[in-house]
């Protein structure tokens, strides 16, 4: 078979349409799209009919195994939203797919699992069922057509993901995060990641560690590459929290990635295609969870499948049961005939690489099947000639799987002929040594009516619920679901259809219906089924729905959750904090004895109750003798009962008397330590950081000038960092309105800004942090400005919370301050490096890198490091001044890593004509060995002379 392009435009509409996609999912406009011809199929766009393989083999890793190319941590996303502009964007149909991925020929005998009547049993309501991101929706910068709707449920909150934006609900519907662009997330990264948003964008929740998970492609408009995959992991259960983010590199482009969890690895699958857009086969990788979990460098380890094989997906776990311990990843795809399905097994050892294994493919028997429009075009629509695509040449996002602990089950489906229309076939394998058999399968198609992209997954109690689209040529598309209880016959599914929406319009613009949908369970009770699914209106919109199917209690088994509100808080020695740590059963009640671990000398925890019979809270205080050490301490808070569980409570004791901060955390109720001065200040019970009170600066209506609050205070000995919380609400522009903070080294004679200036309309709690020196003396002076505008009014205040002086890490870095007056420490090399004793960021002195009058090429600054214990983040401050742009003129710093052997641009080109100081920040690991390279180019361009230089200083590790 060989491979020929053909460009296609899509249709446009009547009104102004965004779209990009190469292939199922893809999201670039400008790409071709395939259509495969072989010599005897000349004229049409199917393949040719695939061999049936014999035996599997043992696969060798892709030459896109490796490290990351970049990884950091995050911003809180709520702040990055929050800054984020994005621009206007173009809006465009997709192209319709010209190609199908290899799948089988059609079967010559009818389907013979069937459903041709509806179940019997009453039909289930929703729970929760609501419009999701619209086409329109303000913020939306999806530009795509359609929008290849993916969602997932945590906790307490549920996140989806159109192709190129997402956005963040609670449970009940309300927007926690509006619609945002998902590069977004990679505000700060740099690379590609940070500059595309190209789509294909999905989200997962890592139901055995409470993050979230978010992954989509970058670079797939290049016609050379090299393409990257971005994947995030959050720090907590807080999706608008902070993220550990990472890119890894692939040599050719990875289309249509579906990521799966399993407790080893993030497993993601993609159909890899040449630069020039020819299908070359399927790929999957296995990315380091363990790593990624911690935000440390992390690899992954890539294997493929050969070209007779496409869309094929990994194995997702559900419910909080992990798979028997060493079981491998189970692939699965479409065979090459008509009555199997292909698996694969996938086993990753991150130490050893080269006892990672992929084997298969290994035939699985199914009931014989005809792909759902040859694997192409065919659903009608009402009022329209348009028809719609039924990605029938792949199985449909997710392999759920779940471990009963007497069983292992995994569940998909695939769209397939029925009859004279198309219906959703589904199967449940169940595992025997790894190995997956069918236990049961349908095909639900119980009228004429047309079902496909569908989506499956089985709550604790071995429920079944099945989501899918459907059309004909009398009705616009809608979305429903079905669903099976475990008793119920096999291969039927037993209740009555649910509409969770009846679409009002049908897609006139192109045959592209989505690429997927997601069905997903509940963490909270392992019960509650989530539906994510499209349908049309004017415009395309996407809706969400939960329910939950007859028979099925919350958890199952003895087991329950453990959190503490707030998880933090501050003390004076002798004092004592609160906190409420609440226990929520999801499964037969059981009494959960409480404890507490990591104290620090002289403190003792307290609960009250001290054991929990069924869900409840406790009240635990954290008495702290005059001894205690001041200091930051995490506390493990300890559930047991027929199972552990364990939550962090940090608990920062302040020193006194020899210095420290006075009442850093503001719970005495009041502004006692501090002076206060300006317009407006108090204290405020409304969202604190931690604790009960912070200090609330500026009103909520205008206020003239500054508002501020000072303390004075000496650095006890052992302390080497301050930090403090803000959270700024700012509706006017930093020209105007701001909340900042100066720290003056009183011993020193110095001062530097920690906060400068910042306005946005809500940046969330963020923390800043500042080196200080013991024994010396410092003034922090808090601030919060408002102009006092009226018209309308506009008024900016600021919250600060939890100010406390801890311990710094080692600090590696020789003179990264420059204040010897000279490179020692530092190798320089290039065109002109120099010491300068003015404009610095602090102290006396920086270091330039370059020249007032033009020089030729690079000027380096150089410094290899170890990091030290505790080391997680290198920083340094740059201020450049480039007249030209950056296609001549720059300003750069790389940061190897010598002992993974990676290198990352920890500062991409810049070029402006004067930056003014910025600080740059890179995650870094203890034990490693760094080289750090701080580079200004200039082109020696005279006509007229354009000098670019460069400014660095502060370069820490901490």
């Amino acid at each position: 078979m060989r491979s020929i392009l053909s460009r296609v435009s899509g249709t446009r509409r009547p009104r102004s349409i965004r779209g990009v996609a190469l292939t199922a999912g893809l999201a670039i406009a400008a790409v071709p799209t395939l259509v495969f011809v072989s010599s005897a199929q000349a004229g049409t766009n199917r393949p040719a009919p695939l061999p049936v393989h014999q035996a599997h083999v043992t696969h060798q890793q892709s030459a896109d195994s490796g490290p990351a190319v970049h990884h950091d941590t995050s911003l809180p996303l709520r702040v990055l939203a929050a800054r984020a502009h994005p621009g206007p964007v173009p809006r465009r149909v997709s192209p319709d797919r010209g190609f199908r991925l290899p799948h089988p020929p059609a079967s010559h005998r009818a389907d013979p699992v069937v459903q041709t009547r509806p179940g019997t049993r009453r039909a289930v309501a929703t729970t929760n069922n609501f419009d999701g991101i619209s086409d329109t929706s303000p913020g939306n910068s999806c530009g795509c057509t359609p929008p290849d709707p993916n969602a997932a449920v945590g906790t307490t909150q549920v996140v989806e993901v159109v192709n190129t934006a997402f956005a963040v609900y609670s449970k009940t519907g309300s927007t926690i995060m509006a619609p945002t662009a998902t590069n977004t997330l990679w505000s700060g990264f740099g690379g590609m990641c940070q500059s595309t948003n190209d789509g294909d964008a999905t989200v997962a929740f890592d139901r055995l560690a409470d993050r979230w998970v978010i992954q989509q492609f970058a670079n797939v408009s290049s016609a050379s590459g090299p393409y990257f995959e971005c994947v995030a992991v959050s720090t907590s259960a807080d999706a608008t929290g902070t993220y550990n983010r990472y890119s890894f590199q692939f040599s050719t482009f990875p289309d249509y990635p579906k990521l799966s969890v399993w407790p080893d690895a993030y497993y993601t699958t993609y159909n890899m295609f040449t630069p020039a857009g020819s299908f070359i086969d399927a790929e999957i990788c296995a990315m380091n969870r363990a790593n990624m979990l911690t935000g440390a460098a992390a690899t992954q380890q890539c294997f493929t499948t050969d070209a007779n094989h496409g869309g094929i997906l990994a194995a997702d776990l559900d419910g909080s049961t992990p798979p028997p311990s060493g079981e491998p990843e189970t692939v699965m795809g479409i065979g090459t005939t008509s009555t199997t399905l292909d698996y694969w097994h996938f086993h990753v050892d991150f130490t050893t690489p080269a006892n990672s294994t992929f084997t298969g493919p290994t035939d699985l028997s199914v009931a014989s099947y005809s792909t759902a429009c040859g694997g192409g075009t065919c659903i009608p629509q009402s009022g329209t000639s348009q028809q719609l695509d039924s990605l029938g040449d792949r199985i449909m996002y997710r392999l759920a799987y779940r471990n009963f602990g007497d069983h292992e089950s995994l569940v998909t489906d695939q769209s397939v002929t029925a009859g004279s229309s198309t219906g959703v076939r589904w199967y449940e394998f169940r595992l025997s040594g790894g190995n997956p058999a069918v236990f049961q399968q349908g095909t639900y198609a119980p009228d004429s009516t047309f079902r496909w992209m569908g989506s499956i997954a089985m709550d604790h109690a071995g429920n079944i619920a099945l989501g899918y689209s459907q059309s004909s040529a009398s009705t616009h598309p809608s979305i429903r679901f079905t669903g099976r209880a475990p008793g119920d016959p096999l291969g039927t599914m037993t209740q009555a259809e649910t509409t969770v929406f009846t679409g009002s319009g049908s897609e006139t613009g192109a045959s592209r219906w989505g690429d997927y949908t997601s069905m997903s369970i509940d963490p909270s009770d392992d019960c509650t089924f989530w539906y994510t699914n499209e349908y049309q209106s004017s415009d395309w919109n996407t809706r969400l729905a939960s329910f939950q199917l007859p028979g099925c209690t919350s958890g199952g088994g003895s087991d329950f959750t453990i959190s503490a509100s707030p998880n933090s808080g501050s003390v004076n020695p002798g004092g004592s904090a609160t906190s409420t740590i609440s226990v929520n059963e999801t499964g037969t009640s059981q009494t959960v004895n409480l404890s507490a671990s990591g104290l620090p000398s002289g403190a003792t925890a307290g609960f009250s109750p001290a054991s929990l019979n069924a869900t409840g809270t406790s009240a635990m205080t954290i008495s702290t003798a005059s001894s205690t050490a001041a200091g930051t301490y995490p506390i493990t808070v300890t559930g047991t009962g027929t199972v552990t569980h364990s939550t962090t409570y940090t608990l920062t004791v302040n020193s006194t008397g020899g210095g420290g901060i006075v009442n850093g955390g503001f719970e005495t109720g009041n502004l006692s330590g501090w002076t206060a001065s300006g317009a407006a200040t108090g204290v405020t019970t409304s969202g604190p950081h931690s604790g009960t009170f912070a200090a609330m600066l500026g009103l909520a209506t205008p206020t003239n000038g500054d508002s501020s609050v000072a303390q004075t205070f000496t650095v006890p000995s052992g302390m080497g960092t301050l930090s403090f919380w803000y959270n700024v609400t700012c509706p006017d522009s930093v020209t105007f309105d701001w909340a900042t903070a100066t720290l003056k080294d009183n011993t020193a004679n110095t001062t530097t800004t920690p906060l400068a200036k910042t306005c946005v309309s809500n940046s969330g709690w963020t923390q800043v942090t500042a080196p200080v020196t013991a024994g010396h003396s410092y003034t922090l002076t808090l601030t919060s400005h408002d102009d006092n505008f009226n018209n309308p009014p506009d008024p900016t205040f600021t919250k600060y919370d939890d100010v406390t002086l801890s311990a710094a890490a080692a600090n590696p870095i020789v003179n990264g301050g420059f204040e010897t007056g000279s490179f020692s420490g530092w190798t320089t090399s290039g065109a002109s490096t120099s010491i300068v004793s003015s404009g610095q960021h602090s102290g006396s002195f920086a270091a330039r890198a370059g020249n007032t009058t033009p020089t030729n090429g690079n000027s380096n600054i150089a410094q290899t490091f170890t990091a030290a214990s505790g080391n997680t983040t290198l920083s340094f401050w740059y201020n450049v001044t480039c007249p030209d742009s950056v296609t001549f003129d720059w300003a750069t710093a790389t940061l190897k890593d010598n002992t993974a052997n990676t290198t990352t641009t920890v500062l991409a080109k810049t070029c402006v004509s004067n930056s003014g100081w910025t600080q740059v920040t890179a995650h870094i690991t203890a034990g490693h060995s760094y080289t750090l390279t701080l580079t200004s180019h200039d082109d020696n361009f005279n006509n007229p002379p354009d000098p670019t230089f460069t400014l660095f200083d502060d370069v820490s590790a901490s």
